[in-house]
């Protein structure tokens, strides 16, 4: 997964900050998603990695349950985590165990579950 992140962070679009973000959405039948950060000029216009592979995900049919994990890697070189929009669209299509890697181009990866980055989600029933 680590090469597949790393040659994917090629494909970022990141002209003003240079922060290159990819991640790999894997689903549970066995089918990859990937998502780069795509900036603009307003820079509160682009989409994150992650949400860019969960909204590619939905539009080819999966549903909320169907994710296995989540891969993400930063142009850094650090480990990073999930943004605090991406944890909300993430913590909506995923179960609390589905497992979210964090790795860096030089191997470290750490694991996390979603319920361990979004503790206290808003949900649905929170609507009512």
């Amino acid at each position: 997964m680590k090469e597949r992140l790393e040659k994917l962070l090629n494909n970022c679009y990141a002209p003003i900050s240079h922060f290159g973000v990819s991640s790999v959405l894997v689903t549970k039948d066995g089918h990859y998603f990937e998502g780069v950060n795509v900036e603009d000029a307003s820079t509160r216009a682009g989409i994150c990695a992650e949400r860019n592979a969960i909204t590619s995900f939905v539009t080819a049919g999966y549903k909320k349950g169907d994710i296995k994990e989540i891969n993400i890697m930063l142009s850094s070189g650090r480990i990073g985590t999930p943004c605090f929009v991406c944890r909300q669209l993430i913590s909506e299509f995923c179960d609390e165990d589905t497992m979210i890697n964090c790795y860096t181009k030089n191997g470290e990866v750490k694991h996390f579950t979603v319920k361990e980055l979004c503790p206290h989600p808003f949900g649905e029933e929170d609507l009512l």
